[in-house]
This record gives structure tokens, C-alpha cells and sequence, in this order.
């Protein structure tokens, strides 16, 4: 080897590809060994299309076995493990004990999940040359056999070669090695289920680390736990670093990850938005918070996802490459920013602007994973399947376990068992969402079933399902408690007390059910009408119980939904529906003035039957029913990438037979209150007649027959549920009695649906009128206080720890002159509500009034306290943001 190349590699090792690159170019002239070096510095600079070529330009035949072995680390690079292997293994025969071809070659086997081999291969490149990263790798993969005492053994061997080696490394790339035996360390003690241990090493290490290293350390701990399911665990040892590091953004941007895998969307984005803003406090780079906020925010909250995206853009842009950051590297950002900002566009329903933004992502970077199965899935909504399935087949080429879950999702299934076999290997490897990935095991299970092993389908759905489980917070007992609640508030008597409240409009049209009972289908056939728009899972109805909730918070009432319903009135009413009905309006298409309906399916509303019926007592309803059996096996064999947004129970079958019942009772509730007024649709019978039972709903919602509603395949509109496939084929009776293949199996759910309903007696404070609180609010601005005094006392006597209440009877009581009294009141009323800053400002300046000007000062200098959770500037005085159509702000416009 000359001494050119013998530099050249150490720059491999050393992963110096910057220095690597620009050494290559400054040769007089290339050899074919130093082209292959040149195209593996700028396949990891990230110019794979440049590494290709050099593949391209050799043959490997005529090559030298180093150059061999070079040349197969680009495939290795670049994920063409097939590739990279052949080479090796051709090579070996004429060195068999070339270190490097052995460790690499032992890459490739781990790849296929031939470890034992790997094993080997990388023990007996040690004995001939000992190096860091292979050591590194044959620790984790005796921890992967759980083989412990080798573990151990190479741990201490690592320790002992690296103490004399590190010297020799630069600083950066040593301090990664560090880390990563650090980590290697933990993991051996968490393997033994050593956490004491564990613990203890890691507050040892506080004070000889420095802070990057320390708060490194620590989110990989809490990685590591999360692997094994523990991430409560991980989330309580990132809390004992920001006691120590409480400004250090990663800490946060982990714990949000956590968060959001346990369901906790809003706690992970305050979590995000504190890490923004310490990172921008701090010079740093802001950009990959901003992309993981982008993409956390997309589903729920799409003009946040915006807000980031186009931010994180704006970063990018202004960012020039320098020797710690490169080109490559901020085209990366600023194309997964771009791909964000498509994200938003496809959830606000502009599709022609996501569909060109994911193109021109595309033609820039062709092989970005993101931006394909974001234009893939985009595709499958608009129906455009095929071309869904080509996009799908690019992140095959590139990610072999999302491109096969992506395919098995459009129906594209596996046609051999040992990829089948390989995908649950990779299915089991440990990630932040636990041991196994439970989406890839339930896309597995669907390839089994295909292939009609329906004991392996259920058995990979069944450890699906468990492992989400772990990460659920829904409690069964809960949900039956808040449906006889719900039960209970929409008593006939509401009604009898609130006629006429409602909006006459007939505009909305409900389909609901249960999920995975047909409500997709039904919806298809209503959209095919002319005068009806189908607008998909809007959510309207749920946005306005979150909403109450919102009020009821910032008043202090102490009341939740369905309780604070009776204290609707009219007007307040007359906002809320107008505001839908805008909602509602705004789906429809600006070329479609003929639309007389539109449909909202989202099928729990079935248990907001009542409040619809309240809002717009002409709303048609339709409640989908279906064999019950064959709901619980849909749902327990379906992937809700929510499942923390109200479809917790789908992961146990009991808990599917208990909610089978709960919606039952609740449906003949809703019956018994309405009679006649909804309509009841079996699925089995839409499917096996079709035109009868679309007749049938076509009359009751009050148009006229146009049969073109049959052709529901051919319907031009996107679709975004879990059915997105299904509803693109002719309506089909295939997925009848399927849980005829798993009879065997459904013993918890016979038990779930069979049992008795029990719950605990429902007490409930019922107002005699609504609008105690704004009428008496009113009747204080325009200053009659008496008035004002008799209703907010009245409120007091059916809800006596009233927050906004109390506070207005202490400002009346202040204003009359009774100080003592005011503020006792007062403080009562900022007790309950401390983040009214309205409310902060006024009793600050009740207290200057009575002559105590230190309580005064201590008040108007106090933040809000929130302990350990992390809260966003968005959640704190947002009284004038309600969006009820009225503000509780009290701040008097004079002094008292």
C-alpha cells in the first residue's frame, strides 16, 4: 500500500471525509484506488448520485482486494447490503484475513440477521487487528443474544485497547467514542436490570463530565429505557438533569419524543417550544426542533406545522457551509423543511400545492425517503393508487421495512416468506416506541392473513397490540364513567328546558358509528350525490366540547363537559352553530354552489348525539351498525397511527366488547330521546344491496335518487381514514364474517361485550337557566352592580367554588367599598385561575387600594408556576382568544 493511500484510509477511519475529499481532488492524478476513496468521502458528504458513479466507472474484477473492500463500504453506505456482501465474500477467498473485509463483510450479515456469523467474523477481525468501532459492535450484539459474560469481557477489552488508542484520535471523534461506550455501559447494566447501579454511575458522572457530554449521556439513558418499555423511567431521569442542565435543549426536545409516544401532544409541544427557545437563546441552531415540531404538529395542529416549517426555511436559508456544516447538509433541512411545509398544505386540504412542493422536493433529492411517502400517501388519499405503489416501491429501494409497511398498506404484499420473516426481525428491534414496533407487527399480521395463516396473523397482532398498550392511558372504567355522564347531562328534560335554542339549519349531515363499522362507505355514497359533500372526519363537534372545556378552565367553574351544557343559551348557541356552519361551508368546493349537505364522518360522535341534536335539532344522522365480531377484528388488526386520540381500546379485545356495549346503550339512549330521527344503517345490507339501503339514505337526508351514488370507486375526493384503500375499490362483501378466521380467539371480547354495565352513581349540579355567568358579566359593564351581585351569588349557590364568580362579586364588593370582603373574594377567584393576568392586574390593584402595597408588588412580579411541565407562552392569557364569542376579561376601565 502506498503511503498516499495508507493517509487516505486513516481519514476513513478517522471519518474525516471533508479532508478526505478535498486530499482526492488535489491529486495530480487519480488512481482507480484513490477514485473508490473519493466516492466513499462523498457518498457520506451526502453526494450519493457522485458515489455512484464511481461505482459505475470501475470493475471490480480488475481491482486490488483493498480497493475491493473500499468499494464494497460505498454499498455499504449507500443500504445495498446485497451488493456490499457479494463483493465481500467474492474478495475473502483471496484474503482471508483482511481485518477490514471481515468487519464489513460481518455488517452485511448483521443486516440480513445472520448474527451468529457476524459474530465471528467480527471476533476474528480483533484477533487480527483490534479497532474501536469493531469492538463497539461486537458488545452490541452480545447484548442483542443477552450474552451477558462475553458482553462484559469485551467491554473491559474495549476499555483497555481504547485507554492506550484514544490519544491518537482528533478530539471530536473521540469524544463520540466516549460517548458511545459510556452508552454501551449502561445498556450492560440494563440488561442485568441493574438500574440502581445504573443510576447511581450516572450522578457519579455529573461532575467530571462536562454539560454536552453529561446531557448526552442522559438522553441516551432515557433512549435506552424507552427501548425496554421503561419510558416513564426515561422521562423521570431526563427531570434529574434539568435540575442540574435546566436550560439544555435537548433534555426537552427528548422528553417531548416521550410524550408524544405516551400521547401527551400538547405537553410534547410546550416541551418543543421551550427547547426552540432556549436553543435560539443560546446561538443554536433551531432548525431540527422546528422540523420535529413541523411533523409532531402536521396532524393536529396544521398552521403550526406551518409556522415551523416555513421557519426552520427561513433558518436554512440564511445558513452558509462551513467546515462543521456542509452544503449537503443544509439542502438536507431545507428540503425536509419543504416536505413539512407539502404536510400542512395536504391537511388543509391544498393538494395541488402539497403535490407540486413534494415534486420539486423530489427532483432535487430522489431518494429522500419523507417526501416520498409523504407524496406516496397524499396519493392514496386522491385515489391515485398506482402511483402511490411506485413511490412506495423508491422507499423500498431505500428503507426496507417503511417501504414494505408503506406497500402492505396499498395491498401490495410480499410474495415470499423469507422477506416476511426478515420484516419481523426488524419489526422486533428495540426503537423509542419499546422493544418491538408494533405497526410494522400489525402490517405483518395483514400479510399473514393474505397468505392465509391466520394463528400468525392474529399472533403478530395480538404483540402488536400489547406493546401499545404499554404507552396507552385510556382506562376502560373511565370511559364507561363518562358515558353514563353523558347519558345522564342530555336528559329529556335539557330539552324541555331549551327549545328553541338550536339552529334550524339542515346543512350538517352525521354519520357516525362505530369505527371500522362502514362509515367510510356510507359517506362514499352520500358524496356521490350531487348536493352533498362528503368533508371527511372533520372533528367539528369535538372541537366544541375541547372548546367548553377551554371556557369552563378559564372560568373557574370547576365544571367539565357534558355537565356545563345546561348552561348554553341561546345566544351563546347562536355563535357556536354559526361558527360550525361556516366550518362546514368552507369544505365545500367554490365550483360546487349546488351543495345543499354536508357530511361529517367521524364515527365516535356517536356519543355527542346529544349536543348535536342541542346545536341543530334538523341535523340528519346516520348511525352505521355492523356484526360486532367483525368491528373488534378490524379494529384489532388496524394500525391507528392516533391511538392516542380516542381509539386507546382498540388494542384489547375486551376493551373492544366493553366499548361495543357502552356504544349500544348509548344508541339506544339517543333513540329513546329521538325518536325516529335517526337513521340506522347495517353494513352487511349497504354491501349486499346496495341500491335499496342508498335510496333509503338518500330520502331520508332529502334529495332525490341519482344513481351515480353506486360508483363509489370512481368518486374524485381525498379520503384520509384508516378505509383509505378499501373505499377506492367497487363495494365488495369480502370483509363479511372475517372473524370467522379467528372464532378461536375472541373469548376476551365475548367477555367485554357480554358483561354487565357498571359504573358508579352519576351526581351532576344542574343550573335552573344558562348564562348566569355572562348575563351578570354584562350587567357589570354596564355598571349596574346590583344586578350583577344578585346573579353571581346566585352562581355561587349552585357552584360554590365558581372562580370567575367569586372574582366578580369581589370586584362589585371593592367597587361598592367593601375592601376586606372584595378581596377575600377576589383571591378566592385567582386561587383557581392563576394565569388570568386580567385578574392578577386587578387584585394587585385592590391590594394598593387597602394600603397593602407589598402584596400588591409580590403579585404583579409572579409567574406562573407550573412545577415540572413546561408550558408555552400560547397556553397563559388567552382570555380574549376564546372562541365562543365572548371574553371573561374583568380589568375595570378606571380605578375602583
Amino acid at each position: 500500500m502506498t503511503g498516499s493511500l495508507t493517509l487516505l484510509r486513516r481519514l476513513v477511519e478517522m471519518q474525516q471525509f471533508d479532508a478526505l475529499q478535498e486530499a482526492c481532488y488535489s491529486l495530480p492524478v487519480i488512481s482507480p484506488a484513490e477514485q473508490v476513496l473519493l466516492g466513499l468521502a462523498q457518498a457520506h458528504l451526502g453526494q450519493p448520485e457522485a458515489a455512484r458513479r464511481a461505482l459505475m466507472l470501475l470493475d471490480p474484477v480488475a481491482l486490488e482486494v483493498d480497493v475491493r473492500v473500499d468499494l464494497a463500504a460505498i454499498h455499504l453506505f449507500l443500504g445495498e447490503f446485497d451488493a456490499a456482501q457479494a463483493l465481500l465474500e467474492a474478495t475473502r477467498t483471496a484474503a482471508p484475513d483482511d481485518p477490514l473485509l471481515l468487519a464489513r463483510l460481518a455488517a452485511c450479515y448483521v443486516e440480513h440477521q445472520r448474527g451468529e456469523e457476524a459474530i465471528s467474523l467480527y471476533e476474528s477481525s480483533l484477533r487480527l487487528q483490534p479497532a474501536i468501532a469493531v469492538y463497539q459492535q461486537l458488545l452490541r450484539l452480545y447484548l442483542q443474544r443477552a450474552d451477558l459474560p462475553q458482553a462484559e469481557e469485551t467491554l473491559a477489552a474495549a476499555d483497555l485497547f481504547w485507554a492506550g488508542e484514544r490519544e491518537h484520535w482528533p478530539v471530536r471523534l473521540a469524544a463520540l467514542h466516549d460517548q458511545q461506550l459510556r452508552g454501551l455501559r449502561l445498556e450492560l447494566w440494563l440488561a442485568r436490570d441493574d438500574f440502581a447501579r445504573a443510576d447511581a454511575w450516572l450522578d457519579s458522572r455529573h461532575a467530571e463530565l462536562a454539560e454536552e457530554d453529561y446531557c448526552g449521556l442522559l438522553t441516551g439513558y432515557a433512549q435506552r429505557l424507552a427501548e425496554r418499555g421503561r419510558h416513564a423511567q426515561g422521562e423521570d431521569a431526563l427531570r434529574r438533569g434539568l435540575r442540574y442542565y435546566p436550560d439544555h435543549p435537548g433534555l426537552y426536545q427528548q422528553q417531548a419524543e416521550l410524550a408524544e409516544l405516551q400521547g401527551h401532544l400538547p405537553q410534547a409541544i410546550s416541551l418543543l417550544h421551550r427547547a426552540i427557545y432556549l436553543a435560539g437563546q443560546q446561538h443554536n441552531k433551531t432548525i431540527p426542533l422546528r422540523l420535529k415540531l413541523a411533523s409532531l404538529a402536521t396532524q393536529g395542529y396544521p398552521a403550526l406545522a406551518r409556522q415551523m416549517a416555513e421557519q426552520a426555511i427561513e433558518e436554512a436559508g440564511a445558513l452558509t457551509p462551513s467546515p462543521a456544516m456542509d452544503a449537503a447538509q443544509i439542502g438536507q433541512w431545507l428540503a425536509q423543511a419543504q416536505v413539512a411545509l407539502a404536510g400542512a398544505d395536504a391537511q388543509e386540504q391544498n393538494y395541488t400545492e402539497a403535490e407540486a412542493r413534494y415534486v420539486e422536493v423530489l427532483e432535487a433529492h430522489p431518494r429522500l425517503v419523507l417526501a416520498l411517502q409523504g407524496l406516496g400517501q397524499l396519493y392514496m388519499q386522491l385515489g391515485r393508487i398506482d402511483e402511490a405503489v411506485a413511490l412506495f416501491e423508491q422507499v423500498l429501494a431505500v428503507d426496507l421495512a417503511r417501504g414494505h409497511a408503506a406497500l402492505i398498506n396499498a395491498r401490495r404484499f410480499p410474495q415470499d416468506e423469507e422477506t416476511l420473516i426478515r420484516l419481523e426481525t426488524l419489526a422486533r428491534r428495540p426503537s423509542l416506541s419499546g422493544p418491538v414496533q408494533p405497526g410494522l407487527l400489525l402490517q405483518l399480521a395483514a400479510a399473514w392473513e393474505k397468505r392465509k395463516d391466520y394463528t400468525k396473523a392474529f399472533t403478530l397482532a395480538n404483540e402488536a397490540n400489547a406493546a401499545s398498550c404499554a404507552l396507552l392511558s385510556y382506562d376502560p372504567v373511565a370511559h364507561r364513567q363518562s358515558s353514563a355522564r353523558i347519558r345522564h347531562a342530555f336528559s329529556r328534560s335539557l330539552y324541555e328546558h331549551r327549545r328553541g335554542i338550536g339552529n334550524d339549519s339542515t346543512l350538517p349531515v352525521f354519520v357516525l358509528g362505530m369505527p371500522r363499522s362502514g362509515t367510510t362507505l356510507v359517506e362514499q355514497i352520500l358524496a356521490g350525490h350531487s348536493q352533498i359533500h362528503g368533508a371527511g372526519e372533520l372533528g367539528v363537534i369535538p372541537s366544541t366540547i375541547a372548546r367548553l372545556e377551554r371556557w369552563e378552565r378559564h372560568t373557574g367553574s370547576g365544571r367539565h363537559y357534558p355537565d356545563c351544557v345546561d348552561d348554553l343559551s341561546a345566544d351563546v348557541v347562536a355563535g357556536i352553530t354559526t361558527s360550525l356552519l361556516k366550518e362546514l361551508r368552507e369544505t365545500v368546493p367554490d365550483n360546487a354552489p349546488e351543495i345543499r349537505h354536508v357530511v361529517d364522518k367521524l364515527p365516535h360522535n356517536f356519543e355527542n348525539i346529544g349536543l348535536i341534536k342541542l346545536l341543530f335539532p334538523n341535523a340528519r344522522i346516520i348511525s352505521v351498525r355492523r356484526d360486532p365480531r367483525d368491528i373488534a377484528i378490524s379494529n384489532y388488526f388496524t394500525d391507528y397511527a392516533a391511538k392516542h386520540g380516542g381509539m386507546g381500546f382498540a388494542y384489547d379485545l375486551q376493551w373492544i366488547g366493553e366499548q361495543l356495549a357502552d356504544h349500544n346503550l348509548m344508541m339506544h339512549h339517543w333513540n329513546q330521546l329521538f325518536p325516529g330521527d335517526i337513521l340506522e344503517v347495517r353494513y352487511e345490507d349497504v354491501v349486499s344491496d346496495p341500491e335499496r339501503e342508498a335510496r333509503r339514505m338518500l330520502d331520508y337526508v332529502g334529495v332525490q335518487w341519482e344513481p351515480q351514488v353506486l360508483d363509489t370507486a370512481e368518486l374524485d375526493r381525498p379520503v384520509k381514514t384508516a378505509s383509505v384503500w378499501q373505499v377506492r375499490q367497487p363495494i365488495y362483501q369480502t370483509a363479511r364474517e372475517r372473524w370467522r378466521r379467528y372464532a378461536d380467539f375472541l373469548t376476551p371480547l365475548i367477555a367485554g361485550t357480554n358483561g354487565k354495565i357498571v359504573h358508579e352513581p352519576v351526581e351532576m349540579v344542574s343550573l335552573p337557566v344558562p348564562g348566569m355567568q355572562t348575563d351578570g358579566i354584562a350587567r357589570y359593564r354596564q355598571g349596574k352592580l346590583d344586578d350583577a351581585e344578585m346573579l353571581f351569588k346566585r352562581l355561587l349557590h349552585h357552584v360554590p367554588e365558581h372562580a370567575t364568580a367569586h372574582f366578580m362579586v369581589g370586584l362589585i364588593y371593592v367597587r361598592k367599598g367593601h375592601l376586606a370582603d372584595g378581596i377575600e373574594h377576589m383571591e378566592k377567584g385567582h386561587q383557581a385561575c392563576p394565569w388570568n393576568g386580567n385578574w392578577r392586574r386587578d387584585l394587585a390593584q385592590a391590594y394598593d387600594l387597602a394600603g397593602q402595597p407589598e402584596k400588591a408588588q409580590r403579585l404583579r412580579g409572579r409567574h406562573v408556576g407550573t412545577n415540572d411541565r413546561v408550558v408555552s407562552a400560547m397556553d397563559i392569557d388567552k382570555a380574549d382568544a376564546l372562541p365562543l364569542g365572548y371574553s371573561i376579561r374583568t380589568s375595570a376601565t378606571r380605578v375602583f
